[in-house]
């Protein structure tokens, strides 16, 4: 027999490490592969771990509630082979030397290349050529408050091998006193980074009876970004009523002949968020990000889809690259997200680079409501309930009065870069996609 190492995969761009939820088996269990051997926690998503190779888990090594970085063991497995050797999951070469070994014939400019862009990563992560690794977020507000390296070098990490945190630099920030000779009037700039350490409120007073219900993990994560969220985007939001009788009639004559050809249900989603696409293409500066005094508008558009989870949290999947894909495409990229986010399948990755957001609040029988913007993006639409309701149309014969299907949509923007001219008239744009659907839109 010999024995494997599980190692916490790698789980998309930025992701360093993972919180242990629970194994859901124990030692001395058999599992086969491709077993899901246990649940793990990012920032982004909760998810499962396989293995994948068949045998006996004869060490748990990193136990529930404990953090392990990606490529470290995480538990022991007893799989059928000769010898005593510890077989190990291939893991990507870390140096150019490593790719060279491996490697033996490859090209020495290859190697000079991969030399030049691992040093450049490490530069990326590092502050000012110090030895202390600072995630881009920590450096970024290091550089926004002046926070020199030695003060760095003073702040205690509660992060993985001491690492400093977000909230380690926060408390920093919040905590650091300005100097003595100062004067009593002078007033310190408000930057982002200060502002997110604003005091907390008051403590709320528990009374006999009431129930005091800690908050899990994610609903913290929620929390902080929604709080993050308006304090640094001032946020103003724009309506509109959408006659979506068009939309209505041509998903019902649709829905039943996609599901049996595709074996998908047709819901309204992709046709929400193919008009969005197209509003994003007519107005490309609602695809954008703000980085100081800097936009960056974004070639790709990535829609964010926001999902409400059996445990009442909420997470936000990603269609990659939406503008790309045809109607049956994004009803099938739709169906698989909200499937895998609601049985806790999705990767990190895919909650990860979304540009613009999409939230149905219709689902819960809301006419509307003002949704709060996903950092870094500069806006978020939301979809109200479709409600059927009598309104005046133009005719020629005159105006009547008809039954139609009518729906609320509420656009909330960045005002930093994002006027009420062009958060308006993207909502405009939205609208009339969604109120002259074409009858003979194929699918």
């Amino acid at each position: 027999m010999a024995e494997y190492k599980l190692l916490l995969p790698s789980m998309g761009e930025g992701v360093m490490e993972a919180t242990i939820i629970s194994w859901m088996f124990s030692e001395g269990d058999s599992v086969k592969e491709d077993d899901s051997v246990v649940e793990i926690a990012t920032d982004k998503v909760d998810s499962d771990v396989p293995t994948p190779v068949s045998g006996k888990i004869v060490k748990i090594l990193k136990q529930k509630d404990e953090v392990a970085k990606v490529g470290e063991a995480i538990a022991i497995l007893e799989v059928s082979g000769a010898g005593d050797a510890v077989a190990e999951q291939p893991q990507e070469p870390k140096t150019a030397e490593e790719v060279k070994t491996q490697i033996p014939n490859v090209d020495s400019d290859v190697v000079k290349g991969l030399e030049e862009a691992i040093e450049s990563a490490k530069a990326s992560t590092s502050f000012e050529g110090s030895d202390l690794y600072l995630s881009p977020l920590v450096k970024s507000i290091a550089q926004q408050e002046n926070i020199s390296e030695s003060e760095l070098q003073s702040i205690k990490g509660k992060g993985l091998e001491g690492r400093i945190t977000k909230e380690d630099i926060l408390a920093f920030v919040a905590n650091r006193k300005a100097p003595q000779s100062a004067p009593a009037t002078a007033q310190t700039p408000v930057t982002p980074a200060r502002q997110a350490a604003a005091p907390v409120s008051a403590p709320v007073q528990v009374n006999a009876g009431d129930e005091v219900i800690p908050m899990d993990r994610v609903r913290k994560i929620i929390a902080e970004a929604m709080v993050n969220s308006k304090r640094t985007s001032p946020h103003v939001t724009s309506f509109i009523e959408t006659d979506v009788t068009n939309v209505v009639k041509w998903r019902t004559k649709h829905k039943d002949i996609f599901e049996r050809r595709e074996g998908e249900k047709l819901t309204y989603m992709p046709i929400f968020v193919k008009a969005i696409v197209k509003a994003i293409q007519d107005f490309p500066l609602i695809n954008i990000s703000v980085d100081g005094d800097k936009i960056i508008k974004k070639k790709n558009i990535n829609i964010g889809m926001a999902t409400a989870l059996p445990d009442g949290n909420l997470i936000v999947p990603v269609i990659k690259n939406a503008d790309q894909l045809s109607l049956s495409g994004l009803a099938k990229a739709i169906n698989d997200l909200a499937y895998r986010a609601r049985n806790k399948k999705l990767r990190p990755e895919d909650t990860q680079g979304a540009t613009y957001t999409i939230s149905n609040v219709g689902g819960f029988g809301n006419l509307m409501g003002t949704p709060i913007i996903p950092q870094p993006q500069v806006a978020i639409l939301a979809v109200g309930a479709i409600v059927k309701k009598p309104a005046v149309l133009e005719t020629k014969d005159g105006d009547v009065i008809a039954i139609r299907n009518l729906m609320f949509m509420s656009h909330s923007y960045d005002h930093r870069v994002v006027d009420g001219s062009l958060g308006g008239m993207f909502l405009k744009h939205v609208h009339d996609y969604l109120q002259n659907w074409d009858m003979n839109t194929e699918i």
